[in-house]
């Protein structure tokens, strides 16, 4: 059973802006309820596809399939357009506990598509990630940060694809320096979303988003980290 509680705005704003994984899976975790804490934009929440195909309900599907957790609950921060200042609004807006097993962070692409600086965006990155290390306990082994994808390789990014993807580059190994500097799990999903330039069943019907099956795909990324954090307890 999925305890579900998502924080989201109905203004829209530019965000760029099956579900069972059975493969290799880990064995003797617990029957309990787990708390996943996702934090993001629109990717976070599914936008143009629907939160429940979104890669966050994904993997809180694919734990609850594996028969080895009584339920999950799961809170989301995030909607679409939010940059990084954004999101840390939303953070003091809905102040999540310090309980959470697993906590997911996905934030930038407004950032890198609002022309914001890469120092403003460490800066604020680096508060996030601190945040997120709370929410997980005080334990920076819980919590996984998400690579930003390439909308670029989209139909809506056609007109500049190298410059988003230099520039997506640039975000990413920002994020990832911080990362490495406090030992903190950075999961690149940003190559398999350039998958999308050659298939056009990974991207979503709005021409900017991708699809279920592009989520999927990044989800499995996170899979095997998430089952990790949570026997490892």
């Amino acid at each position: 059973m999925r305890l579900l509680l998502i924080t989201l705005f109905l203004p829209f704003m530019f965000a760029c802006q099956d579900q069972d994984v059975q493969e290799d899976e880990p064995q003797g975790l617990s029957s309990q309820t787990y708390r996943y804490l996702a934090l993001g934009d629109s990717y976070t929440i599914g936008t143009a596809i629907g939160v429940d195909s979104s890669y966050s309900a994904q993997l809180v599907d694919s734990l609850e399939a594996s028969q080895e957790a009584d339920s999950v609950y799961y809170q989301v921060i995030a909607t679409n357009g939010w940059t990084t200042a954004d999101l840390q609004n939303g953070i003091n807006r809905d102040q999540p506990d310090s309980s959470f097993d697993v906590v997911t962070i996905l934030i930038g692409v407004n950032n890198q598509y609002q022309r914001r600086s890469i120092p403003e965006y460490e800066i604020e990155f680096r508060s996030l990630l601190d945040q997120a290390i709370i929410f997980a306990a005080n334990r920076k082994e819980r919590v996984l940060v998400v690579s930003i994808p390439d909308w670029g390789v989209s139909p809506a990014g056609a007109g500049n694809r190298a410059q988003v993807a230099s520039e997506i580059d640039a975000f990413n190994a920002a994020q990832k320096a911080i990362c490495d500097s406090l030992q903190v799990d950075f999961v690149n999903i940003t190559e398999i979303s350039r998958q999308g330039l050659n298939d056009p069943q990974l991207i979503a019907r709005d021409g900017l988003h991708f699809s279920k099956a592009m989520h999927r795909l990044w989800m499995k990324e996170l899979y095997a980290s998430w089952y990790g954090k949570i026997t490892a307890q």
